[in-house]
Formats: structure tokens, sequence, C-alpha cells
């Protein structure tokens, strides 16, 4: 996230992006979220003071910022110490859930990928916060769709909503002004995009009109799902055993590879997009499709930006969000009160404000989103509103234990595109086949 501050606090979410993909699947990660009973405390000292053990996954700025907020919630909570010490990076909390589950020894809460929720979600040392969460001071409504959305598994709540983001699309007004392009509006389209980043390319000034992540993991693909969702496509058909995008995905990849005709798309070939944000950052590339973490490193780099939503083949506004959680575990009783408590003041607008802009995060709410404090932020960052506007149309990614096969399937398939190795049909044919092949296996 951006919100006025580099985005390193959730490491960050070009990582997260690129762990999509994930790492249980079928029966192996069954077996290993059956889980070994409770943990090895019932949390609760001689005091009768209960210690929640919280895995945040954060560094830097967003480290500094859940301590804080830690410090005030057990300064103001005297029978509750909430222990911020465990844990590891974010990109790394799966496998360390995982392993925590199978010993036995689990923390209270941990940062969990919205992506990665369905196959944690499995086991049952995780909590049902269905009724916490929905009765909890905020209404429930009140939070955006898609943070509702990325917590719900078959129906029920099964975490709280830690993180928002959106994608949008960032223009480098310098080089519009260079290449006598008009700036882009809000209900622009894909053919619109894909001509701009051809005008503004420049293969002798090595300008590039846009960029694409290029190695196949979740960052190449989560770009894309807009895309298929705004031509009425879906990540998994109703009948839950074949994608929804057989026919929309060729299409989108079409507009992909009318990019790569062009050669008008700079193609990053190492995870995280590190390389294609350093090639906007250096003006060299006129669009770049990011999200609010990357507006900090644009503004330090002295971009002239322009943010406006994404293109659509519609003409409806359509994004992507890709909502982070905080999973509670199942410690006992008094620890399972005391994580709800704990969670239940975390998102309520007066800290998850504070949050948003430390840590670099969109509301949760738009409660916080009426709040003074966040309402300054917007005005002292250019482009910000765009992104959380954006949420009112936002969609998330299912909630399925076969996504991070799927995202893997159509990864390659994004990938062989840009490359230029197979045609758009051939690809997501191949997709088709390997996608549809994991969710047929029984979970």
């Amino acid at each position: 996230m951006a919100v006025g501050r580099r985005m390193s606090g959730v490491p960050s979410r070009r990582a997260v992006l690129r762990r999509g993909a994930g790492l249980l699947s079928g029966a192996a990660a069954a077996s290993v979220l059956a889980g070994c009973g409770g943990g090895a405390s019932d949390g609760v000292g001689a005091d009768g003071r209960v210690t929640v053990e919280l895995w945040h996954g954060q560094t830097d700025t967003g480290r500094a910022a859940i301590q804080r907020l830690v410090t005030e919630f057990n300064r103001t909570h005297p029978d509750i110490r909430v222990d911020p010490g465990g844990g590891v990076l974010a990109d790394a909390m799966l496998q360390k859930v995982t392993a925590a589950l199978a010993s036995g020894s689990y923390p209270d809460i941990a940062y969990v990928f919205g992506s990665d929720l369905a196959s944690v979600a499995r086991s049952p040392q995780v909590v049902d916060l269905t009724d916490s969460v929905r009765s909890g001071p905020t209404p429930w409504t009140d939070y955006w769709a898609p943070a509702r959305q990325a917590v719900t598994v078959n129906g029920r709540v099964r975490a709280a909503p830690a993180l928002m983001d959106s994608l949008a699309v960032v223009c480098d007004k310098k080089l519009f002004r260079a290449a006598g392009v008009p700036l882009p509006e809000a209900g622009w389209t894909w053919q619109d995009f894909t001509e701009t980043a051809k005008r503004l390319t420049g293969s002798g000034r090595g300008v590039f009109g846009t960029g694409w992540p290029g190695v196949g993991d979740e960052d190449t693909v989560w770009r894309l799902w807009p895309m298929i969702w705004d031509l009425g496509g879906e990540v998994i058909a109703d009948d839950g055993r074949s994608i929804g995008f057989e026919d929309t995905g060729v299409r989108a990849l079409e507009t992909v590879a009318q990019l790569v005709r062009d050669k008008s798309v700079y193609v990053d070939p190492k995870p995280g997009s590190e390389q294609m944000y350093q090639v906007f950052v250096s003006g060299r590339m006129g669009m770049v499709v990011t999200g609010p973490w990357q507006l900090p490193d644009i503004a330090q780099a002295k971009i002239d930006y322009h943010v406006v939503p994404l293109p659509s083949y519609s003409g409806r506004p359509l994004t992507i969000s890709g909502p982070d959680t905080w999973t509670v575990f199942d410690n006992g009783e008094a620890r399972v009160r005391a994580a709800r408590t704990f969670l239940t003041w975390l998102r309520q607008p007066a800290q998850d404000v504070r949050w948003d802009i430390e840590a670099g995060s969109l509301p949760l709410s738009r409660s916080t989103q009426r709040l003074p404090e966040w309402r300054e932020q917007s005005t002292r960052t250019e482009g910000l509103s765009v992104f959380t506007k954006a949420l009112e149309s936002a969609r998330v990614r299912p909630a399925h234990p076969a996504y991070p096969q799927i995202s893997q399937a159509l990864g390659q398939a994004v990938t062989a595109v840009l490359l230029g190795r197979k045609s758009p049909a051939d690809a997501l044919r191949d997709c088709a086949d390997e996608a549809n092949a994991a969710l047929l296996i029984p979970r």
C-alpha cells in the first residue's frame, strides 16, 4: 500500500501477490491442517490476565504501526496482553502456520493472505468469527464488499479483514505530453489502453507504453481477472467442476497479445515486479497498472503522475481487490475470547484509520473513509481517492482451495503469451486442462 508512505509494512504487497499460488493442495494439505489439538498454554496468568500471541508478519513501518496499536490496546485493556513478537514475514506465514498446526503449537492470531484463507480454514483449529464480526460495533454491511467476501468461506466468516487495496492505472504526465497523447479518463476501454500504450512507446528512446509481470506468479495473474470478469467470465464455473473463463480468458489474453505485437509492453522477468516499477519511476514507462502501495515510490521519484481507473470492455467500472486477513486459532475459550476482543477493537474506524495511514491500507469500511483523518490523507496524496473509489466496484478472487492451482495454470498461460510462445487460444486451452483437473480433486 501507499497511503502516504512507502509500502514496506506488508512485506510487501508485491510479495503478497507473488505468493498467490499457495503451497497447500489436496489430501496432503488436509492432513497437515487437521492439527494436533490446542496450543500448549491456556494463556491465563496467575493474575487472570490473558496473553494473546499475534503473528503479524509486518516489517518496517507496518511493524511499528501494529506495535503502537498493540501498546495502546494493552494499556486500555488491562485484562488482556497481546504479544506481537512471534511469527515470520507475511510471505512465509502459510508455511509457518501449517507447520504450527501440525505440531499443535500455533498462535492465537496470524496475518494470512486472502488467497490462502480457504486452505487454512479447513483446519478445525480456525475459529469461526461469523457471530462476533457481524455483531461488532461497526455494521458488517459498512465494510467494503471485497473485505467481507475475502474472509467468507462457504458462507461463514473465517477471519477478520486486515488490509484493503485495489488496482488502477498510474500515468506519467511528462511522457504523455512528450508523445502528444491526452491523459485517459474514467470510462476508457482496453482498446484505448492498447492504442495509448502503442503511441507512448518509443523504441529509440527506450520508452515503453506499459508493463506486465512475466514470471507466471499471482502478480502476473491478478491483473487479468478484472478483464475476465468484465467480459462475463468467472474464475470457477457455477458447477464448481471447471473454470469459468475458457472463452473470456482467450479474449482477455488477446489484449495482452496486442501489447506484445505492438512491442509496447515491458515484460518483467523477475518476481515482485521491481524491475517494472523501476522502469516506470525512471521515466521510461507511460502507464503502469498498480495499487496505492506504489504511490510513495512514484512521488519520491518526483514523477508528475495521474491516476485513472482501470479500463474496461463494457464501459462499466470494475477492478480487483486482494484483501488479507487476521485469522484466529483455537487455543481455548479464554484466548479465543481475548483474540476476538482485540480484533474487534483493531478494525474499528479510530484504529483502522491509523493502520491505514501508517502501515498502508485502504479503509476497511465506509465509516473509516468518512473520518477527517482519511479525508486529509486523500487530499494530501495525489490519486489515492481513485483507488478508494474503485472499491465500490471491486471484486475478489474466490475463497476456494483450488484457487492456487488455477492461478498457477493461468500464470503460465499469461507468461506464454507475453513471451510470444503461444497464441491466446493455445495458452488458455492448456490452462483449462490443468485448472479443471485441479478442480476435480476432492477437498
